[in-house]
């Protein structure tokens, strides 16, 4: 069904922005309320499941090589059992790919092109990535092996040239009210580090050593914590408390950058690179919907479904909350919950029951 290989490392550069992308824009004033002071520290503890998720992933892609999370689960329950659960991650990945377009529109439209409607910001978005999978899979990964390394070094320029602007004071005290708050703030963040699953659809597609597949997924782990944690320790060097009073704390913090009256109203640059995580995001989401509505319904080609798909995504977007207040709420209570049992502890049980029916089948 797709014909097309990547690296590791192309693996690793998709996943970066797959996490950042929505992360960085509500998350840290999410976190704030519950952590603190302590929300710089969330991204180290956030890490550690995203640690288990892909050692889960490798785990099963070594028992089943050459087929997708989809395909192995039938091999593992069963066929009616393996096809419920098999329906239930299809509507699942469509239903996030819609809460990721809806992030995208409700930040463009209150942010930047504010008399815009959403609806018209949601299908620009969604044309391109529809064309991205056309064009096929190393077309686009290609793409954000190119782009990405840009758009970090963009976010790393500013967070240089907002030390000035910063107080270091105000990380202090570490753990006032003990770990209880940072544990609890950490959960948000884990939840989007646990979708470090998807790396299951990309596995069976990867180029020659698939023993670095493990080492370079580890490695954008630390990527992504370390570029989370210096973004977190500059909104709170920035504003403080003041940081939960935000919507987009980091986009208000690149606001303050001024140098002598000549280098200002950056945010600009901001959005640039974060419509190039958002692409890859929401185009990493989309590939997943169709490749996975396609093996489910044992169709020769995704291509075929890629226009249908992509005009349910935008239906869904638009109904799957009322406005940002209801979107945020849903972020930050019924998502984490999903996530990790969809992401982290249905595949860690399928793993022991594959572990399980090939020791029984050994032993006969």
């Amino acid at each position: 069904m797709e014909k097309g290989r990547i690296s590791q490392l192309q693996l690793a550069f998709l996943m970066h922005p797959y996490i950042l992308a929505t992360l960085v824009l509500s998350a840290p004033s999410i976190s704030m309320v519950t952590a603190g002071r302590d929300m710089w520290a969330t991204p180290i503890l956030a890490g550690i499941p995203a640690c288990m998720i892909i050692g889960v992933m490798v785990a099963l892609h070594l028992r089943y090589p050459n087929k997708t999370f989809i395909e192995y689960i039938e091999t593992i329950l069963g066929r009616y059992l393996g096809k419920s659960l098999a329906l239930i991650y299809v509507i699942s990945i469509i239903y996030t790919n819609a809460m990721v377009l809806r992030q995208y529109g409700e930040f463009i439209a209150t942010t930047f092109l504010i008399q815009t409607p959403m609806i018209v910001i949601v299908i620009c978005l969604m044309i391109v990535c529809a064309y991205a999978l056309y064009m096929g899979l190393e077309a686009w990964a290609r793409a954000a092996q190119l782009l990405i390394p840009i758009a970090l070094i963009i976010i790393l320029a500013m967070l240089i040239i907002m030390i000035p602007d910063m107080r270091w004071k105000e990380m202090y005290p570490v753990l006032e009210y003990g770990t209880l708050p940072l544990l609890r703030g950490s959960i948000l963040p884990a939840s989007w580090f646990s979708q470090y699953f998807i790396i299951s659809m990309f596995l069976p597609y990867l180029t020659k050593h698939k023993g670095k597949t493990l080492k370079w997924s580890l490695i954008s782990v630390a990527s992504v914590t370390m570029t989370l944690l210096l973004i977190n320790l500059s909104i709170l060097f920035m504003f403080g408390n003041l940081s939960k009073a935000f919507n987009y704390p980091f986009l208000v913090a690149v606001r303050y950058i001024s140098l002598s009256d000549f280098l200002e109203h950056i945010e600009s640059l901001l959005m640039a690179t974060w419509l190039i995580g958002i692409f890859i995001k929401v185009t990493v989401n989309f590939y997943g919907t169709v490749l996975w509505t396609a093996q489910f319904l044992k169709l020769p080609n995704y291509r075929t479904i890629i226009a249908p798909i992509g005009l349910l995504v935008i239906l869904v977007s638009i109904w799957c909350a009322p406005n940002y207040q209801m979107l945020r709420e849903v972020l930050g209570t019924s998502v984490p919950v999903y996530t990790f049992l969809f992401q982290l502890f249905v595949p860690a049980l399928l793993l022991l029951i594959a572990i399980l029916k090939g020791r029984k089948s050994h032993e006969s």
